[in-house]
């Protein structure tokens, strides 16, 4: 970070080689008030191991939502992992792009003016009770009507090529 800061260049932070309890999402804001970008590598580290496919899950939701809060999206560089060698990497490709795609559309739902306007008043109540709220929007309509839109299946459709492709590609390869 030392280096990153000297020279103005951006800065990497991996999610995966991080302690299991500590989130790069906690220190976004922070480093951002020192060096121009951000590169983020976004990942699943598992104890001992890191580079694990990304998954909807908190600590990705967490990392897309300071990004989204602190206005920080044009400049950073999202960079995802996927190796996982017990499963098809096809499918970690496909699981962890739209891991890491669903968290940022919730991130992007949240009523940002709402929530900027209730901090900046020093309104916590009302703070609360929108990030609450949030938690009840119906992204997954939002989601469905991306993927519809954009021509791509829905996570069982996915699923269902990726098995297709399994059987007709991968098995010709043995």
């Amino acid at each position: 970070m030392g280096y990153a800061q000297k020279q103005q260049t951006a800065l990497c932070l991996d999610a995966g080689h991080f302690h299991p309890t500590e989130s790069i999402a906690d220190k976004i804001s922070s480093v951002l008030m020192y060096v121009p970008e951000l590169l983020l590598h976004v990942s699943r580290g598992v104890r001992w191991d890191s580079d694990h496919v990304v998954l909807f899950d908190d600590a990705t939701q967490q990392i897309m939502q300071e990004l989204v809060r602190c206005d920080a999206l044009p400049r950073t560089h999202i960079g995802l992992d996927f190796f996982d060698a017990s499963i098809n990497r096809i499918a970690a490709w496909a699981i962890g792009t739209r891991a890491a795609q669903k968290s940022l559309l919730l991130a992007l739902l949240e009523p940002r003016a709402a929530l900027r306007e209730a901090e900046l008043s020093g309104d916590y109540t009302t703070r609360l009770a929108l990030l609450e709220q949030a938690k009840a929007f119906p992204w997954s309509a939002v989601w469905a009507e991306f993927c519809q839109r954009n021509d791509v299946p829905d996570e069982l459709g996915l699923l269902s090529k990726v098995k297709d492709y399994e059987k007709t590609v991968l098995s010709a390869r043995n």
